[in-house]
């Protein structure tokens, strides 16, 4: 498995997987607001960014995420936006891989904490994010302006 940055070439890949994710939470976007989420996530100075794990030419799952300012460490948090396996590479390590991909990014970046949120019923994922750590206890609120 390689896990790289997504690069414009990707673009056909990385569509199929969005699909397949707003598939698994029962989600539909415009086509304009996934058009836009690429055209940033290619965008230098976008700090919105993908990295995407490969076998052979397939890709198989994709982390989304973004640093920024934190007022509670000196330095800047990274935020796990979104985080999806194929469901045909599921169980075989690659959400595993692109979260310790993520992490030491992070840490080579100087980055001072790495977070994300999930449902409390993802029970998968939970299992796979309680190994990293545990969960700090928080319920996300979330308003549409």
């Amino acid at each position: 498995m390689i896990i790289r940055w997504a690069e414009p070439s990707d673009e056909a890949a990385w569509r199929q997987l969005w699909a397949g994710f707003l598939g698994y939470y029962e989600m539909s976007l415009a086509p304009d607001i996934t058009d836009f989420t690429w055209k940033r996530l290619m965008d230098p100075e976008s700090p919105l960014k993908a990295r995407l794990a490969f076998e052979g030419p397939e890709v198989l799952g994709f982390a989304i995420h973004q640093h920024h300012p934190s007022t509670w460490v000196m330095g800047d948090d990274c935020y796990l936006e979104d985080l999806f396996v194929s469901a045909d590479a599921r169980g075989k390590g690659v959400g595993r891989a692109l979260l310790q991909d993520l992490a030491d990014y992070a840490r080579s970046q100087g980055w001072k904490r790495l977070y994300w949120n999930t449902e409390a019923s993802n029970d998968v994922a939970r299992k796979l994010y309680d190994s990293f750590t545990a969960d700090d206890g928080h319920i996300r609120y979330r308003m549409t302006l």
